[in-house]
């Protein structure tokens, strides 16, 4: 979907008088993802606050542009191309963690936290099943949409309820974790939910038994796991197999498109080069899938949030059933 120039211009017009609220044009997407590619994002506003945020989705609501919530770009795409909209990123005191004094096994964490930093703020609280998520490179927000997960535990495990604004209608509300139809890598969040914070409830642990914890999860994935511009795990695991063993035993390991790259460490993950191209990382994806089902008759699907790219494409790579 193509945005006129004049239409953007009456967003950012009417997004100026909002308080905590930063606008930028034609920002690229690399430095907003952990690929570090893509093209550039029309308009950036970042908030600041949640009332800048809430302000903002109501302001959207009357102006029926693209949007798309972008936190640490851990699992995003965007296409060389870029995307013709507003790309809405949360920060300052969207970022803020807090122990209820009232609950002290209860935490709320603004959706900008990032996951390591919540996992060391839970441990250091003498808390404990929050430990698998210092491992992964996600904001709060972003984890709650996907239900992100990993050591044998997810989000979903975790989420007591959620601080959440419609941008479709610019309506605030809490909702329990009850309504969010949590499932593996899967929430019924979708691209119109913004999520602000997210309340956890947790177990009482031993800090110096959940520090331990905390060491051995960032050694193992330094260990089994790339470094370097990826986005961590491409494809779900199909029911009883694993993407990443079937993309090795294809041969695909180290096999590279432009400026991608199977990763020689891991199989189900894709690395790109400095300046490298979200092009060259769709046509790896497409290849791969079509590769592990010429050899063994699965189709993958990518996990991947895919932005600016054509249906076709998409469809290419999560058209396998998601595990």
């Amino acid at each position: 979907m193509m945005v006129a120039p004049t239409r953007l211009d009456e967003v950012m017009d009417a997004l100026r008088s909002i308080d905590d609220l930063e606008l930028e044009r034609d920002v690229p997407a690399g430095p907003f993802c952990t690929y570090r590619v893509g093209g550039p994002l029309a308009v950036v506003a970042t908030a600041t606050t949640p009332d800048a945020a809430v302000a903002l989705a109501q302001v959207l609501a009357d102006h029926p542009v693209p949007r798309l919530a972008v936190g640490n770009g851990s699992n995003l795409l965007v296409a060389d191309g870029g995307f013709d909209g507003v790309a809405i990123h949360l920060a300052g005191s969207l970022s803020d963690i807090a122990v209820d004094a009232a609950v002290p096994t209860r935490m709320t964490a603004g959706a900008a936290a990032l996951l390591p930093r919540v996992a060391r703020a839970s441990v250091a609280a003498g808390l404990r099943g929050f430990e698998w998520a210092v491992g992964v490179p996600g904001t709060i927000g972003g984890a709650v949409r996907m239900n992100a997960g990993g050591h044998g535990s997810d989000m979903a495990a975790a989420v007591r309820s959620i601080d959440h604004v419609d941008l479709a209608t610019g309506v605030r509300s809490q909702r329990p974790a009850d309504d969010l139809d949590f499932a593996y890598r899967h929430s019924n969040l979708g691209a119109d939910d913004l999520v602000l914070a997210a309340t956890l409830d947790l177990d009482t642990g031993d800090r110096e038994s959940g520090e331990q914890a905390l060491r051995e999860i960032v050694s193992w994935r330094r260990t089994h796991q790339p470094g370097g511009a990826n986005a961590g795990s491409v494809f779900t695991n199909p029911e009883g197999a694993s993407a990443g063993r079937l993309i090795d035993e294809s041969g695909a390991k180290g096999h590279r498109i432009g400026s991608a790259e199977v990763s020689p460490k891991h199989a189900n993950f894709i690395q790109a080069d400095d300046g490298g191209s979200a092009d060259d990382v769709m046509a790896l994806m497409r290849h791969l899938v079509d590769l592990v089902e010429d050899r063994h008759g699965v189709r993958l699907h990518a996990e991947t949030r895919l932005v600016g790219f054509t249906a076709d494409e998409v469809a290419h790579v999560q058209s396998g059933e998601p595990s």
